[in-house]
């Protein structure tokens, strides 16, 4: 008994879409009455949005006003096609929600980074200027020391072979120079985070 309602329903679907092919509008109208509610839920489902499932509704049934003509029923009910054109039409503004969203997120990320990236660069400047400034009141054996060893990454045995002294002095030189650096730059780096 079920199926029988479910064909008629079926046939006074297919009418109505032959005369929404027409151009009858009233045709659209009970066509839009008799589905609006279940397409309207699929859609919330799917896009999980009242604003956007009303406005994928709306599109939906243009839609059906301009390829009304396309039917065949001899390939689906009304009711299939129906859900299909609303699911398209919704993963569709899924697509287009999700690439506007990696759009800005790209762009306010970008920006971002050129900001951090020009911030980063100009704190580096600042500090190498005032590490620069620190090792020019060093005394000249303890910043030669210091540099070949942190800017030419030697040892502090390759740093006695190529300076010609004693490991011990060297390794004195480095630590002197360390403490002398450490006063000097304390406070200076403090503020550079």
């Amino acid at each position: 008994m079920s199926l029988g309602v479910q064909s008629e329903s079926a046939a006074a679907d297919v009418e109505l879409l032959h005369a929404v092919a027409r151009g009858d509008e009233a045709a659209l109208a009970r066509l839009y009455d008799a589905y609006r509610v279940i397409l309207f839920g699929l859609l919330i489902r799917i896009l999980n949005s009242r604003e956007e499932a009303e406005d994928i509704l709306q599109d939906v049934f243009v839609q059906v006003w301009r390829r009304a003509k396309d039917f065949d029923e001899k390939r689906g009910r009304p009711f299939t096609w129906l859900v299909t054109l609303a699911r398209s039409r919704a993963i569709d503004r899924l697509r287009l929600l999700g690439a506007r969203q990696r759009l800005v997120t790209g762009a306010a990320q970008e920006k971002t980074e050129a900001v951090s990236d020009a911030l980063t660069d100009t704190i580096r400047q600042a500090q190498k200027e005032t590490v620069r400034r620190a090792l020019a009141e060093l005394p000249d054996e303890q910043k030669q020391t210091l540099m070949l060893a942190y800017f030419e990454g030697l040892t502090q045995s390759e740093i006695a072979a190529k300076l010609n002294a004693p490991l011990g002095t060297v390794k004195t030189r480095m630590r002197s120079g360390l403490i002398k650096l450490r006063a000097l730059l304390g406070s200076q780096l403090e503020n550079f985070g």
